[in-house]
């Protein structure tokens, strides 16, 4: 458990990092045989790349470094529960375990709005996802997401003004 918890607390580092650099605070590290191998952190404002998610960069770091697109023997630690996007490219590489502190249903209650299932949607669908932990140190990740995302405006009603 104490590795556990030293490699889910590297990644809200990184989500702090990503925040202080004006990107959303979100963070992962890829570990293989009780190593961390591969950092991430969300870069999506900082290189205007809408995919530069922390979980996407550093799978598609880690694979092109070590030529695979086998990570049936990594773990990878995120402070946030992947989106869609993110959980994708871990089923096409065959992650072998995703452990994410804060669930989506969080950041809904932090920021508003509504974002589904989000990695359930592709796990429950496919025959290659890997096993996941939810909510692992789930307050401190909460806690990230709290410091840096705000509440969204409610929206204007629809409707024709006049």
């Amino acid at each position: 458990m104490a590795d556990e918890e030293r490699f889910m607390r590297e990644a809200l580092l990184l989500a702090r990092h990503a925040a202080a650099r004006g990107n959303d605070p979100y963070g992962a590290v890829l570990v293989r045989d009780g190593a961390i191998v591969g950092r991430g952190e969300n870069r999506v404002r900082s290189l205007s790349d809408p995919s530069c998610h922390a979980e996407l960069g550093l799978i598609r770091a880690y694979c092109m470094e070590q030529d695979t697109l086998d990570l049936s023997d990594c773990t990878l630690y995120a402070s946030c529960e992947p989106c869609l996007m993110c959980a994708a490219c871990m089923v096409r590489v065959r992650l072998g375990r995703l452990v994410f502190s804060a669930c989506a249903a969080d950041c809904e209650a932090i920021a508003g709005g509504s974002e589904g299932d989000r990695c359930r949607w592709i796990f429950d669908r496919s025959p290659r996802a890997p096993k996941v932990v939810e909510g692992f140190l789930r307050a401190e990740g909460v806690d990230v997401l709290r410091t840096y995302l705000r509440p969204r405006p409610e929206a204007p009603a629809a409707g024709i003004s006049g």
